[in-house]
């Protein structure tokens, strides 16, 4: 097969690892990729927004199959665009897509099929939605509608900060995503990522990992995109993930195949535990970053099989085949991040480490530049590892940090913590 993967981050790079391990795959192109990714497949530039350009590029490359990484194209429609072309494709609609690209329409969708999510209401205007704040109290969440790139949401800890929160939206902090805000109630629990692979009518779950938001040690400081992840999720037990599929993950499923927009591709869903019960946070619909990272680590191989047999809808016959293992990522992100940060530092090291099925480096913000590895990003590397245990996969996972020679970045030194 000649298979065609757009995107340019570490999801992107763990994807194309993991696809250029079946022998299925004859050529392999990445759009726009990055300095990592170049060294296993070919980088093309492509806008990857555009439906057209990217159903041309298909056909002048004999692109038999198409995997869309990022959330923006699938909100943009390029999934139907090549799907209409005739071109076999994972990712799910534009409609189906809003699961994603608006927190207002995965809770109607939740109200619709009574799966158990947060307490919400939904505003355009600031002041009334200040207005329900003072009325309500602190704790609350604060979210911009639309796709911020995971970085639309704000915890209102106090009402001073939920207040805030509203000020920054509506200001324009997060551009078109924050012309509508959802403000939830605040749910209490530990947090942690199912991964569901669904043709639209059935689902199979393909992992489960906890990633680590706030940018410093302990859970401190300000949301960033993720600085890091594990899988599998030991919060998220066999008994609850069951639950959620039951409860959450296949009435959705059922509800967007009753409106005409069946979901096919991945469903990330971002679930709350307490009490040995979960209740939906948010719905992604494309594989999480840095959590792909450690999912493709460990899948390998048969992760092209799955994303086949999903696009053509045949999911019902394939099962997930799991070794007993772990895997870890540790993100090294560029000094600043997630604020303001500085692009063009040089990163040594990296020829020196090891790359094989057990130990990876996959690049999220890289360039070539001069015979030079060079940071172009704020979330750069993501180091990743396995190990039969989840302290020995963070070992191996921080030995290899500590071998990278960069200045310019830092990282967390406790990704694993809530597990360990």
């Amino acid at each position: 097969m000649n298979i065609l993967i757009l995107g340019s981050g570490g999801r992107e790079h763990a994807l194309a690892w993991a696809v250029k391990q079946n022998p299925k795959c004859d050529r392999l192109i990445v759009a726009p990729g990055n300095a990592g990714i170049a060294q296993i497949a070919e980088c093309a530039s492509l806008d990857i927004l555009n439906g057209r350009d990217v159903v041309r590029f298909c056909e002048e490359n004999a692109i038999d199959f198409v995997i869309v990484g990022p959330e923006a194209p699938l909100a943009a429609g390029v999934a139907d665009a090549t799907r209409a072309a005739g071109i076999l494709t994972f990712g799910p609609s534009a409609e189906a897509a809003r699961l994603e690209a608006s927190k207002g329409f995965t809770k109607e969708i939740c109200d619709a099929c009574n799966a158990p999510t947060a307490g919400y209401a939904r505003f355009t205007e600031a002041q009334v939605a200040k207005d329900y704040i003072r009325r309500v109290g602190a704790p609350l969440v604060v979210k911009a509608d639309g796709l911020a790139a995971g970085k639309g949401v704000i915890m209102g800890m106090t009402e001073a900060e939920a207040l805030a929160g509203i000020d920054e939206i509506f200001g324009g902090a997060f551009g078109d995503a924050g012309a509508e805000v959802v403000i939830e109630e605040f749910m209490e629990g530990e947090e942690a990522s199912f991964f569901i692979l669904s043709d639209g009518k059935t689902a199979l779950p393909i992992g489960t990992a906890q990633d680590h938001k706030r940018v410093g040690d302990g859970d401190t400081g300000p949301n960033t995109g993720g600085m890091g992840a594990y899988s599998p999720a030991p919060v998220l037990t066999d008994a609850i993930a069951q639950a959620a599929l039951d409860e959450i993950v296949l009435p959705t499923i059922r509800e967007m195949a009753r409106r005409g927009t069946p979901y096919q591709g991945v469903l990330y869903a971002g679930l709350m535990i307490r009490d040995g019960k979960a209740r939906l946070v948010e719905y992604n619909c494309r594989f999480g970053d840095p959590e792909c990272q450690v999912l493709m680590l460990r899948l390998g191989a048969q992760a092209l099989d799955l994303l086949q047999a999903c696009a053509e809808e045949r999911l019902a016959e394939m099962q997930v085949n799991w070794a007993e293992d772990h895997a870890l990522t540790v993100v090294m992100a560029a000094k600043g991040y997630p604020g303001a940060y500085e692009k063009g530092s040089e990163i040594r090291g990296l020829a020196a480490l090891p790359e094989d099925s057990r130990n990876m480096v996959f690049h999220a913000g890289t360039a070539a530049r001069d015979g030079a590895l060079i940071a172009t990003g704020g979330r750069v590397l993501n180091v990743t590892a396995r190990g039969e245990t989840l302290a020995e996969a963070q070992a191996r996972a921080y030995a290899m940090v500590d071998a990278i020679d960069w200045p310019g970045g830092f990282c967390r030194r406790d990704i694993g913590w809530r597990a360990l």
